[in-house]
């Protein structure tokens, strides 16, 4: 599978074999995410191959994260003395065959964001302002 940034400056090829896929709600990813969760995907670190180097900063003394110092797009989470990492979810180019099977750190879940079915929904492309926003630069709502 190939995944990248925002920006398109950062790109991967992961060898992944699992659809399976997890929610971290920890505190850390958190606040590094700015979100109240974050979807990962976790590979052997052999298993992911970087065809332009991320920038990485170490999150804790223990951990570290790539990311693009461009776009600021968060690429994962990896631990500095361990064998695997994960992938942002969201960063590859074709999400849509992952399933989430478990959650992390749930001491910091948010359980109003859990099963969010029942609220009200709209496309990106239904959105009025947002259209003519695109269509103001000669552009159409990317994907």
């Amino acid at each position: 599978m190939e995944g990248g940034c925002q920006c398109g400056r950062i790109r991967y090829t992961a060898d992944i074999t699992s659809d399976e896929a997890y929610l971290c709600h920890c505190r850390m990813c958190q606040r590094a995410t700015g979100g109240v969760s974050i979807a990962f995907v976790n590979l052997p670190k052999t298993a992911r191959r970087w065809h332009s180097e991320p920038e990485y900063y170490a999150s804790s003394p223990i951990a570290q994260r790539p990311f693009c110092k461009e776009c600021g797009t968060p690429l994962g989470f990896e631990f500095v003395d361990g064998p695997n990492c994960d992938l942002t979810v969201g960063s590859l180019d074709d999400p849509s065959r992952f399933v989430p099977t478990s959650h992390f750190g749930i001491e910091s879940r948010h359980e109003a964001w859990i099963d969010t079915t029942g609220l009200p929904g709209k496309r990106c492309d239904e959105h009025e302002a947002l259209v003519e926003r695109w269509k103001n630069v000669g552009m159409t709502v990317p994907e």
